[in-house]
């Protein structure tokens, strides 16, 4: 059992589980009845991507500082109640079952899955 931090739209791999999109929008140009079997997402959850405005933030950020700054701001939004309590549900889940959260992004080191993904660990969740 395990949680998988993974790109969507990329093939899911065997045992992956359920597959939770933590994005701010869903995929352009795919039909909503098209997300799961064109390996976006079950299950789509914004409540773990940044704000709209991190978002832009991130994609504009160019240095590491700027990065930085982008990764304080949205584990302080990570930190908000409904938030945090999703991640402890996740990290808990993930002793019992399979299941995976992911983004769009190419590069994990440069996306917000990455910063996901350390939470995720720092509450004890068992990573694949």
């Amino acid at each position: 059992m395990a949680i998988r931090i993974v790109r969507l739209g990329s093939p899911r791999v065997q045992n992956e589980g359920l597959r939770i999109g933590t994005v701010r929008r869903p995929p352009r140009g795919v039909p909503k009845a098209e997300f799961a079997t064109r390996d976006f997402y079950d299950v789509w959850y914004p409540n773990l991507s940044p704000s709209a405005e991190l978002v832009a933030q991130a994609l504009h950020a160019e240095s590491e500082k700027e990065w930085r700054d982008f990764v304080r701001k949205f584990k302080a939004e990570m930190a908000m109640p409904d938030a945090s309590r999703t991640l402890d549900l996740l990290a808990a889940l993930s002793h019992s079952a399979d299941l995976s959260v992911g983004c769009y992004c190419e590069d994990e080191a440069r996306c917000h899955r990455a910063v996901l993904r350390e939470l995720l660990e720092k509450r004890g969740a068992v990573i694949g």
